[in-house]
C-alpha cells in the first residue's frame, strides 16, 4: 500500500503559466474592446455637442438677422468677400448692435469659436462676448451679403463643424437669411 505525504495532486507550474498567459491574452483583448467603446462614446458626445450647439448659434443668429435693419461686414471691400465678423444694426426686437465674430480656438489649430457680443461694433476676448458654438473649421462663416433692387438684405451664413482634427465628419449648416427690417432698394 503506497501512501502519499501530501494527499493532494495539483497544477503544474508549467500549467499556471500557460492559463496565466491566456487569460492575459483574453483580458487584453476585452480591454481594448471596451477602450475602444469609451472612446467612441466620448467622440460621439462631442459631436452632439458640438452639432447642437451650431444649430442653436444658427438660431440665435436668424433671430438676430431677422430683426435688424442693417449690416455691416468689417473689411474693406464687404459686399464680396467671406468674414469673419458682421455688426447687425438693430432698432426693433429690444434694439441695440450686436456683433457675431469667430476666434482662433485656445490649444487647437484649425479650429474656430463662434462669438456674439451685445452692444458693441468690436468682438474681442477682452470684451463681454458669448460664446455660441465652437468646433468650426473655418474663420470667415459669413459667406455673403446681398442688397439686390427690390428685395430685401440678406446675409449667407456657412457653419462647418468637426471635433475631429482631420475634418472628416464634417457636419455643415448653411442658410441665407433675410433681414426682415431692412428697406427694399
Amino acid at each position: 500500500m503506497s501512501f502519499d505525504v501530501w494527499g493532494e495532486k495539483g497544477y503544474s507550474l508549467v500549467e499556471m503559466v500557460t492559463v496565466m498567459a491566456i487569460m492575459s491574452i483574453v483580458l487584453a483583448g476585452l480591454t481594448q474592446v471596451f477602450t475602444s467603446a469609451s472612446k467612441a462614446d466620448v467622440d460621439m458626445g462631442n459631436r452632439f455637442q458640438a452639432q447642437l450647439d451650431t444649430r442653436l448659434a444658427l438660431d440665435k443668429l436668424r433671430r438676430d438677422i431677422h430683426c435688424a435693419d442693417d449690416v455691416s461686414p468689417n473689411t474693406p471691400n464687404p459686399w464680396t468677400s467671406q468674414q469673419s465678423t458682421v455688426t447687425l444694426v438693430i432698432t426693433k426686437c429690444g434694439g441695440g448692435n450686436v456683433t457675431w465674430c469667430t476666434a482662433a480656438q485656445s490649444g487647437v489649430t484649425s479650429r474656430w469659436v463662434l462669438y456674439r457680443q451685445s452692444s458693441s461694433s468690436t468682438c474681442s476676448s477682452s470684451s463681454p462676448a458669448i460664446k455660441v458654438a465652437s468646433y468650426l473649421t473655418t474663420s470667415t462663416p459669413f459667406v455673403g451679403f446681398s442688397h439686390a433692387s427690390g428685395t430685401l438684405a440678406s446675409v449667407s451664413v456657412s457653419l462647418p463643424v468637426s471635433v475631429n482634427r482631420t475634418g472628416t465628419g464634417t457636419y455643415r449648416l448653411q442658410d441665407t437669411i433675410y433681414l426682415r427690417n431692412s428697406v427694399r432698394t
